[in-house]
């Protein structure tokens, strides 16, 4: 767990120094969201807004229990998607089991 938050706070840490337009992993969010669910049956798993310069950006985490995949996309307000990681060994903490000082 600790290594998929490191991942995923690294990738948003570095939002500001790449932006989407210079990123070759990017597309229309529908059709990133197509092949997430279809090659790898993930689903939305959480995320938030970002504001970079003047835009929102939309972070979301899609996730897998079943394949334990995961994937980490910035979308900007025009419904291009980037994806910013991926990985593997995925799994949810309940909310009654998270704690400030460790992980999983």
């Amino acid at each position: 767990m600790i290594r998929q938050l490191f991942v995923a706070g690294a990738a948003i840490g570095v939002l500001g120094l790449v932006t989407p337009a210079q990123a070759s992993n990017c597309a229309d969010r529908d059709r990133v969201v197509e092949r997430l669910k279809a090659y790898y049956d993930e689903s939305y798993a959480g995320g938030g807004l970002q504001k970079v310069q003047e835009d929102q950006t939309l972070v979301e985490v899609w996730a897998s229990e079943d394949t334990g995949t995961f994937t980490v996309m910035l979308t900007t307000p025009d419904g291009q998607t980037c994806v910013l990681a991926t990985g593997t060994d995925w799994h949810l903490v309940a909310p009654s089991d998270r704690r400030a000082d460790t992980a999983g």
